[in-house]
């Protein structure tokens, strides 16, 4: 069945500071405004800013240092050189997340819009623009932002770069090195709510459920995840 994306001018074009909370709060109607008035580049420079100040400030402070240190070297076999090496590097974590939020994150979700653009248009015969689908996937990114809210604190006072909101962190008494124990520590609570999020956006645009979307978006989570379990159990 071929389908259409929404026609410009059917919804009236909403602020950043609306489309940012109504992604959360009533992601249906946001997407109908982005889809027919696909503006990007204020959310995108939102999301940015937000995840550098968050993640770099947290880098940037002794507990973050100590944890990001704690997190390159745990399970690794090395010499003191080489321990001496990543101290003398730890002080310049919150730069390189800086330049990794600037750099990574917009061609993370070009990649991630060029293949939807693909998998729709491509595959499905679907008639959105890039321009349509990237504003889509780049106004999923206030749940990243709303996570971060949520974990830099607690991992500050943790004192650690593992995310409060796996599903991991609910079972403890898992073996550390177990694939059970990687699985559930590589599924975050808020990525679900995101894919979840996206997969509304989709369904908006192209005009599909956004069921069968949004289980294909988490059914390539898990795979995902899966690969990720299966290699750092046997590491």
């Amino acid at each position: 069945m071929t389908n259409t994306s929404v026609e410009p001018g059917g919804t009236a074009p909403k602020s950043l500071a609306a489309r940012f909370v109504g992604v959360i709060t009533s992601p249906r109607d946001t997407f109908a405004s982005v889809a027919d008035h696909p503006k990007w580049l204020g959310m995108l420079a939102v999301c940015i800013v937000a995840a550098a100040v968050l993640v770099g400030g947290f880098l940037f402070t002794q507990v973050g240092q100590d944890a990001w240190l704690d997190t390159v070297t745990t399970g690794r076999q090395l010499t003191d050189q080489q321990l001496q090496t990543f101290e003398k590097i730890a002080p310049y974590a919150g730069y390189f997340a800086l330049g990794q939020t600037i750099i990574v994150l917009p061609l993370t979700l070009l990649v991630v819009a060029g293949i939807l653009f693909a998998v729709f248009n491509a595959a499905l015969g679907g008639q959105a623009s890039f321009k349509q689908v990237f504003a889509v996937v780049v106004h999923s990114g206030p749940i990243g932002v709303v996570g971060q809210l949520f974990s830099m604190p607690l991992n500050y006072v943790r004192g650690t770069m593992t995310s409060a909101a796996n599903l991991g962190s609910l079972l403890p008494m898992l073996p550390e090195k177990s694939f059970a124990a990687h699985f559930l520590g590589a599924i975050d609570v808020f990525l679900i709510w995101q894919l979840i999020v996206l997969a509304i956006g989709l369904g908006v645009l192209y005009r599909r459920r956004t069921q069968p979307i949004g289980f294909s978006l988490l059914g390539v989570y898990a795979v995902i995840a899966v690969v990720i379990a299966a290699v750092r159990s046997r590491a």
